[in-house]
């Protein structure tokens, strides 16, 4: 059997390609399949089927191009809704690939229609089982149960209907049987996944703390409590999965514009996005751009900063750059690139446009100027803040920052941290929007206040600790 997973960091997503007898399957694919057709070709496979977990929130399906490219069906659960041509399933239907059979498990709760795929090597019947989970079952972590209560489910009926397919379906199985899940650490469908990319039943029922023993209701409250606000995009990707987008290859290559162009697009509503890393656009950009920096998780961040079908424009330092962002901006179902600027930001100083700038500062420079009643807005997660914060720092987490930035539209100079730099430049580019006054990036985060001995706070504690005493 050929077994291999594609894993994307930017999405924190991985698919897989199964393979036998000259038959291959990919599973939850991302939106550009090219991989997928050249990895099944040099192993002299056919992709016969395209199997789908469930609707994906979080990133854009190739689904459709895939199949339309090879020939293959599309199998997803009969309870999606789909309404492009593929073959509907249930629980304990059977797919095969010459010796390898894939037995379909319903596994709702993250979704109505969430399906596990159970793959069998027939010919070494005694080497354990791979579950391709989805959002079902994560390494460390379960799918949250939140995301499809506009379809008319409360979390808590989707956290029993999670309870249920973990319990009878799941964790019946052996302990050997391996766990090859849809997302790793940093996706926002779920909450604590771990970083290893794969596990088995036995070590999840060990270390997973939402597979410990505990009654239906105590797992409900457990996983519905303290869930981050879903990103913006997730309704409208899950919905773009159920009609199939469109080849990727149809969307028209980014225009070169002139700044004088993108600043006659920005009048009409076009939003300036500059992916360069956050120092070098806190050191200056276009007023009114928002920055989310190619060099992390761009495309989630970019999905859940900036509405879907909102009209953009680019600023990169290279061609390449404005190349890849259009790609991953796609992945996430932002497909309405106008352009980008030609000649970057030295252009638009050039042909003498202003430009805003955001201060960066170090830690010891930061902590050189808190007594001075300088406000400190930390943006990471709650967890993460609780754990050790900079001593009188406010928490909105970057992902609820959006709907909140008129909250600070005044009130004097304003310090932004995360735990690195990066959510923090993204978090001072909007806030630059509404916040006339001084803005502050404070460089290497709260990792780097941390590791410069600075005092910190800790969730309930009201005097500072100085990190490591």
């Amino acid at each position: 059997m050929i077994f291999e997973q594609f894993y994307l960091t930017c999405l924190s997503h991985a698919s897989y390609l199964i393979g036998d007898g000259g038959e291959a399957a990919v599973v939850d694919p991302q939106r550009d399949v090219d991989l997928y057709i050249a990895e099944a070709k040099a192993r002299g496979l056919v992709i016969r089927y395209v199997l789908e977990t469930h609707l994906h929130a979080d990133f854009v399906s190739g689904h459709r191009e895939l199949a339309e490219r090879t020939g293959a069906t599309i199998v997803l659960s009969k309870d999606a809704g789909a309404t492009f041509p593929h073959r509907p399933v249930g629980d304990g239907d059977v797919l095969t690939l010459g010796a390898v059979t894939i037995q379909v498990l319903a596994t709702p709760g993250h979704t109505p229609e969430g399906v596990s795929y159970l793959v069998r090597d027939g010919a070494h019947p005694e080497a354990p089982g791979r579950l391709l989970t989805g959002d079902t079952l994560f390494v460390g972590d379960v799918g949250r149960p939140d995301l499809v209560t506009s379809k008319g489910y409360t979390a808590e009926q989707m956290a029993g209907l999670l309870y249920d397919s973990l319990q009878q379906k799941i964790l019946t199985l052996p302990d050997a049987t391996e766990v090859w899940p849809a997302h790793g650490a940093g996706s926002a469908c779920g909450r604590n996944i771990s970083r290893e990319l794969h596990s088995t039943i036995g070590d999840q029922k060990r270390f997973n703390p939402n597979l410990a023993p505990m009654t239906r209701d105590a797992f409900v409250r457990q996983v519905t409590t303290d869930l981050a606000p879903a990103p913006a995009y997730f309704g409208f990707d899950a919905e773009t999965n159920r009609a199939g987008a469109g080849a990727l290859g149809d969307l028209a290559p980014p225009l070169a514009r002139s700044p004088e162009e993108v600043l006659a697009l920005q009048a009409t509503g076009a939003v300036v996005l500059d992916v360069r890393g956050g120092s070098e656009f806190c050191a200056g950009h276009v007023p009114g751009a928002i920055n989310v920096g190619l060099d992390g998780q761009f495309a989630s961040w970019a999905g859940g900063m900036i509405p879907p079908g909102t009209p953009l424009l680019l600023v990169a330092n290279e061609p390449e750059e404005v190349t890849e962002a259009r790609l991953r901006l796609a992945r996430v179902g932002h497909e309405h690139v106008l352009g980008y600027l030609d000649g970057g930001l030295a252009e638009w100083v050039r042909r003498g446009h202003p430009v805003r700038t955001i201060e960066n500062l170090t830690p010891a420079e930061l902590a050189a100027r808190v007594p001075d009643a300088l406000r400190v807005l930390d943006v990471r997660r709650h967890g993460e803040f609780e754990g050790g914060h900079l001593p009188g720092a406010r928490n909105v987490p970057l992902d609820g920052l959006p709907a909140r930035v008129g909250e600070f539209a005044s009130g004097g100079p304003l310090a932004v941290v995360c735990q690195s730099g990066y959510r923090s430049a993204i978090a001072a580019s909007l806030l630059a929007r509404v916040h006339p006054e001084p803005l502050l990036n404070v460089l290497g985060g709260t990792a780097a206040w941390i590791a410069a001995g600075l005092p910190v706070e800790t969730a309930g504690s009201e005097n500072t600790a100085r990190a490591g005493a």
